[in-house]
């Protein structure tokens, strides 16, 4: 059915070189005639809602570690009142796409702005103003001293142009992206699904080798250590700090600054996981320096598996802990360890701080923890056993991977020319109207537009 959709038989120019030409009975207005911005506060009693760029508006769970990083102030006296159906912009993030409609009454940061919205279909006008060629027009009306700070521009904002297709057009346009993006996740879920046992598999693999060594038959003994268990018989117990030496150097000119990520490891990279330029520290002496070989870990991070082996010479954070391996210690071989599940969860348990998702791990808790000693050799041996035996596991979660981004471009190519008239779906809506066995309300999620442009955010330092 997607295929088969045909563009209008007439269009007309909109003024927006990116809207480009639009369906002939489609109106077009600027956003100021649309809408009227909001003061009401002093309603503490209504729930907290937030606004982000994967989720548009949604009410804020107190309780969930991953949506509980802004803490919230006592007094709530002070922030706006946001209606069911009003537009609530992230003023500093609108040019990511940071924006939506109120699924509810709530309340939302005073930073926010809030406005009522006169448009006929609010579900239509959310996907709009989320889509791809809106978060551009919000990227133009946007500005500041650097990127990543800048502000919506109200005046630059109330000029973005607004198509107003037919009411009926708008109902038929929600339905059709309703059932597309159903499809769609779908498909996306089914290979995340693959990925994750192929990722369970892998860490099977990768935890017996790194805590029972490679030899099946190899005697063991108990190590004395709970979450542990029984190692090789001659293998030792010691601390961290036997393995590994805390190293502060100040950074150098001219040394590229590497990052640690939950995905990746190590890496060297200019632009950040929203593609921004990376901000740097002017004076290179305020990093760490790190060398090709060494372990770093993000200490808030560490818990999630934010660590890795530098690849290169380079320049880190200095909120990172650089650990320099001492001799017959292989940094590839704990690396994996630290991935492992067990290993997270007593980094968890040994991290600090005020609130849970952002405890720290300092190096002096770090050198205390116990960890496993073994002959050198044998820390080679199972660190070329467990490349060879991950390796095909690799190549299809990459390929599962890529295959999700390519799913997850379609899709916003699919709501862009959707919602800006490129294509015509009026027709494919009827019929799915007619046959309503098509329409699987599980799969009827509201379309993360924005979460297409920044899928997968990986966090760093």
């Amino acid at each position: 059915m997607i295929t088969d959709l045909k563009p209008y038989a007439e269009y007309k120019e909109s003024g927006s070189r990116w809207l480009g030409a639009v369906p002939v009975t489609w109106g077009v207005q600027n956003l100021r005639t649309l809408i009227s911005k909001r003061t009401e506060r002093d309603r503490a009693d209504l729930p907290l809602l937030s606004v982000a760029r994967e989720r548009g508006v949604f009410v804020r769970s107190l309780t969930d570690a991953d949506e509980n990083h802004n803490v919230i102030p006592d007094d709530l006296s002070n922030y706006k009142v946001a209606r069911a159906g009003n537009l609530v912009i992230n003023k500093m993030k609108a040019w990511q796409g940071s924006m939506g409609i109120a699924p509810c009454d709530g309340i939302v940061s005073p930073a926010y702005f809030v406005f009522d919205f006169r448009i006929a279909n609010h579900a239509f006008g959310q996907r709009l103003l989320r889509s791809k060629p809106y978060v551009a027009h919000f990227g133009q009306a946007s500005d500041g001293v650097r990127v990543g700070q800048w502000d919506l521009s109200i005046p630059g904002m109330r000029q973005i142009p607004v198509l107003i297709p037919p009411l009926e057009e708008q109902v038929a346009i929600v339905r059709f992206l309703d059932w597309a993006n159903g499809r769609l996740e779908r498909a996306i879920r089914a290979k995340r699904k693959v990925i994750t046992l192929l990722n369970e598999q892998k860490q099977a693999i990768i935890h017996r080798a790194v805590t029972r060594g490679i030899d099946p038959f190899v005697p063991l003994k108990p190590s004395g250590i709970p979450w542990l268990g029984d190692i090789p018989a001659h293998w030792e117990v010691v601390r961290n700090m036997a393995l590994f030496a805390h190293c502060v150097e100040p950074g150098e000119a001219g040394l590229p600054v590497l990052q640690v990520s939950l995905r990746s490891g190590i890496t060297a990279e200019d632009l950040d996981q929203f593609g921004r330029p990376k901000r740097l520290i002017a004076d290179p002496k305020k990093y760490k320096r790190i060398q090709t070989g060494d372990v770093a870990y993000n200490t808030m991070r560490m818990w999630q598996g934010a660590v890795g082996v530098a690849p290169s010479d380079g320049l880190v954070s200095p909120a990172y802990v650089v650990l320099r391996p001492r001799c017959g210690t292989c940094s590839e071989f704990y690396d994996n360890l630290f991935h492992t599940e067990v290993y997270k969860q007593q980094v968890n348990r040994q991290s600090t701080g005020i609130v849970s998702d952002r405890n720290r791990l300092y190096w002096d808790s770090f050198k205390q923890m116990p960890n496993i000693s073994l002959p050198r050799s044998e820390q080679d041996e199972i660190v070329v056993y467990i490349k060879a035996e991950t390796l095909g596991l690799n190549s299809v979660v990459l390929r599962l991977e890529r295959e999700i981004d390519l799913l997850r471009e379609y899709r916003t190519r699919l709501i862009a020319d959707v919602v800006t008239g490129k294509l015509d779906v009026r027709e494919a809506a009827t019929k799915l109207l007619e046959d309503e066995t098509l329409l699987d309300s599980e799969d009827t999620e509201d379309i993360d537009t924005a979460d297409d442009l920044n899928a997968d955010e990986d966090p760093d330092a």
